[in-house]
């Protein structure tokens, strides 16, 4: 079946997807009965229901439409921003993660630990049912929340991953510094926001979803702290100045299940890190 473009669901199915949705069933399980029973793709069979999902059951779902998302040229091994040469280390196409080299300088992670160091306070999650921060036993790291272009060095370092990841700066969110010391950690989670959910809903109003997400390390760390993604056993170790690049949602802005990931726990050391998460569009 042709990604770039795909005809609408036959009407039996449609109808299907409908019913289901209707009764209750799981959305996952559904997709994998369409995969195996219709011979759909994987990514149209989600796309098509979440598209039923958030109009409403009696609507019959329009083909998915291929959106623009953050991308990274992986054609060589370098890629040149206006500022800096970043480094092109690895790459997974589905789900689609870059790991980078030397996207900051060491001078630059040094000194964005100390702009930030003094704001650090223990690392909250967003509630599912009121969209509010709490704190919560599966994050223990301390973070701090950074506007957008507050001082010449984020601008910079903003600027920089805009034009990395060809995507407008005004689309990120402000980066957030976080700090992890022996035993913290951030158990699996995904980065998107889940439509269905009163919480995470009122966050999609500020920009729409979070479609990519990069993590930049800004220090070494002697034993443990790796980013990993379980569901494709993939785990990616700290290394001062290197970041990892991942896509939150598929082409058709469909939330991706093989984004979970976490923050495995530091054994020993500490870890620093920046998180910038973009938004489909402009963040206010």
């Amino acid at each position: 079946m042709n990604k770039t473009a795909l005809p609408s669901l036959p009407v039996p199915w449609q109808t299907w997807i409908n019913d289901n949705l209707a009764r209750g069933c799981e959305p996952a399980t559904m997709a994998q009965i369409m995969v195996r029973d219709g011979k759909f793709e994987a990514t149209l069979a989600r796309a098509a229901i979440e598209e039923a999902r958030s109009a409403g059951f009696g609507h019959l779902p329009a083909a998915p439409v291929l959106q623009p998302l953050p991308r990274i040229d992986t054609a060589s091994n370098v890629v040149r921003t206006p500022d800096r040469d970043v480094q092109i280390l690895a790459a997974l196409r589905a789900p689609r993660i870059v790991v980078l080299g030397s996207l900051l300088s060491d001078e630059e992670c040094d000194a964005l630990i100390a702009y930030g160091r003094e704001r650090l306070v223990r690392s909250p999650v967003v509630s599912e049912s009121d969209g509010n921060t709490q704190l919560h036993a599966h994050r223990t790291s301390r973070g701090a929340m950074l506007q957008r272009a507050e001082c010449e060095l984020v601008a910079r370092i903003e600027a920089r991953i805009a034009a990395l990841v060809q995507w407008p700066a005004e689309n990120g969110e402000g980066m957030q510094l976080l700090q992890y010391e022996k035993g913290n950690e951030y158990r699996p989670h995904y980065d998107w926001f889940d439509a269905s959910r009163p919480g995470p809903r009122k966050h999609l109003e500020r920009g729409g979803q979070r479609v990519a997400t990069v993590v930049m390390y800004l220090s070494d760390v002697e034993q443990g702290g790796g980013t990993s993604f379980p569901n494709v056993g993939l785990q990616v170790q700290p290394k001062k100045g290197s970041a990892v690049f991942f896509a939150n949602t598929d082409a058709y802005r469909v939330p991706d299940p093989q984004t979970l990931h976490a923050g495995e726990p530091v054994v020993q050391g500490v870890k620093y890190i920046a998180t910038k998460w973009l938004r489909e569009r402009a963040y206010v």
